[in-house]
C-alpha cells in the first residue's frame, strides 16, 4: 500500500527535534521558524512537557467520556485563568476543523437558524461545514457547497452591514478568525470586529472566533480577538494548544445550555491529550510567553522592516506575515536549504510566513534575521 498523494513534500525527514531546532536523518540541523503551522508553541520536547506525557503513560492514556477524567477539569480551571474566560465552558476534541464544526453546530441549535456568514480569504478547516466556509474552491468539493453559507468581504462593513439587512434573521453565526492567518496575516479593524458583534446582537445571531492559528498567545494576547474588547460567544481552538498533541477545544459563553448527546466525540479530552494541554499552559505561565511573543514579534520586524523586497510587514505578537515584491518560494526554498530555516507561505504567494515558538530566544531569531538578510540582498 502506498501512501495517498496529496501533501507537496520537501526532501528532508526530521527525526529528532529540541526546542526550536530539528534533526533530520543525515544529521542536519533546522532552525524551526514556523512550527508545523503555529502548532509548536513552547519549543520541541520541552522539559516540562516531556515529563508530564511520560508520566501519564505509565498511568492511563485513553479511555472514554463515559467517564470522570479530573485532567479534563484541571484544563479548564488552568486555561480560564490564563485565557481570563473562567466563567465560559469547555467542549474538548481533537482538532481546529473539528472545534469550528461543533461550534457551528452549537450556534444553530442555540438560535434555531441555518445560515452562516464568513468571510473572503477565510480558512476554517477541512470538514463538511469548516470547508464550506473556508474560502478556496479548490478544496470545497461538490458536496459540501450550500446556498447557506455566505460570503462577506474581509474589513469591509459595508457589505456586512447590506448582508445583515437582507438575510440578518436567518443567520445563525458569523465566523471570523482572529487574524487570518492561511490569507497571510490579515488583521481585522477594531471598527470591523465592532460592527460584526452590534450586529450579531441586533439579530440573535452567534459570533464565533476562530482562534486555532491566532490563539493560546500566539498574537501577544491569548486569544487574539481580545485586543479589540469584543466578546466572544464561542471561541475555537487547537494548533498551539497540544504542542503537537492532537487536541481541540470550544469555549462557550454561559449562556449556552448543555444538554446530554448535544455534543460527542471518542477522543477528545483523552488523559494524555489533557496532560500535554495543561503542561503547555504551564509553560505559558511560568515562563511568561505572552510577553515574550510580543517582545521577540517587535524586535525581528524593527530588524528586517529595512530589508530590500520587503514591501510591508503584517504581525500581531509572533504571527508574522511578511509581504515581499515577488513570489515568496525562492526565498523561503534559499531559507531552507541553503541557511536550513523552516517557514511558511500563505494563500497570497508574495507573503513568507513566520511562526516560531513563543519561547524563541534573542540569538535564534538573530540566526533567521542574519539568513533573510542574506538571501534578499543576493535576489
Amino acid at each position: 500500500m502506498n501512501l495517498f498523494n496529496v501533501y507537496p513534500l520537501f526532501n528532508i525527514n526530521p527525526v529528532k527535534a529540541q526546542g526550536s531546532f530539528l534533526w533530520d536523518d543525515k544529521g542536519e540541523k533546522y532552525l524551526d521558524f514556523y512550527g508545523g503551522h503555529a502548532v509548536i508553541s513552547i519549543g520541541h520536547n520541552h522539559p516540562h512537557y516531556q515529563s508530564r506525557l511520560k508520566e501519564q503513560l505509565d498511568k492511563i492514556s485513553f479511555y472514554s467520556n463515559s467517564v470522570q477524567n479530573e485532567l479534563q477539569t484541571e484544563l479548564a480551571e488552568k486555561l480560564g485563568k490564563l485565557s481570563g474566560l473562567e466563567d465560559y465552558n469547555l467542549f474538548l476534541c481533537n482538532s481546529g476543523a473539528e472545534a469550528n464544526e461543533n461550534a457551528l453546530k452549537l450556534a444553530s441549535f442555540h438560535n434555531g437558524k441555518k445560515k452562516v456568514l464568513y468571510f473572503s480569504g477565510s480558512f476554517h478547516g477541512r470538514t463538511s461545514a469548516a470547508v464550506s466556509v473556508t474560502d478556496n474552491p479548490k478544496i470545497v468539493a461538490p458536496v459540501n457547497y450550500d446556498e447557506r453559507f455566505i460570503k462577506s468581504e474581509w474589513n469591509d462593513i459595508e457589505q456586512l452591514e447590506k448582508v445583515f439587512e437582507k438575510q440578518g434573521n436567518e443567520i445563525s453565526s458569523v465566523i471570523i478568525e482572529g487574524i487570518q492567518g492561511v490569507a497571510g496575516i490579515m488583521i481585522p479593524t477594531a471598527q470591523f470586529l465592532s460592527k460584526i458583534k452590534e450586529l450579531c446582537e441586533k439579530h440573535n445571531t452567534v459570533l464565533i472566533l476562530d482562534e486555532v492559528q491566532s490563539g493560546y498567545g500566539r498574537s501577544g494576547y491569548f486569544f487574539a480577538y481580545q485586543e479589540f474588547g469584543v466578546e466572544a460567544d464561542i471561541i475555537t481552538t487547537a494548533k498551539g494548544m497540544g504542542n503537537g498533541f492532537p487536541i481541540g477545544g470550544v469555549l462557550i459563553h454561559p449562556k449556552f445550555q448543555a444538554s446530554n448527546g448535544l455534543l460527542g466525540t471518542t477522543f477528545g479530552g483523552n488523559h494524555l491529550a489533557c496532560v500535554a494541554a495543561i503542561a503547555v499552559l504551564d509553560v505559558m505561565k511560568d515562563e511568561n510567553l505572552l510577553e515574550n511573543s510580543k517582545k521577540m514579534g517587535e524586535y525581528i520586524e524593527n530588524e528586517i522592516k529595512d530589508f530590500p523586497h520587503i514591501k510591508n510587514i503584517r504581525r500581531k505578537g509572533l504571527m508574522m506575515g511578511i509581504e515581499l515584491d515577488r513570489n515568496c518560494a525562492e526565498v523561503r526554498n534559499s531559507l531552507l536549504y541553503n541557511h536550513h530555516i523552516f517557514t511558511g507561505n500563505a494563500s497570497d504567494n508574495r507573503v513568507l510566513r513566520i511562526l516560531p515558538a513563543l519561547n524563541i530566544k534573542k540569538e535564534e531569531t538573530d540566526l533567521f534575521i542574519g539568513a533573510l538578510k542574506t538571501v534578499l540582498q543576493n535576489l
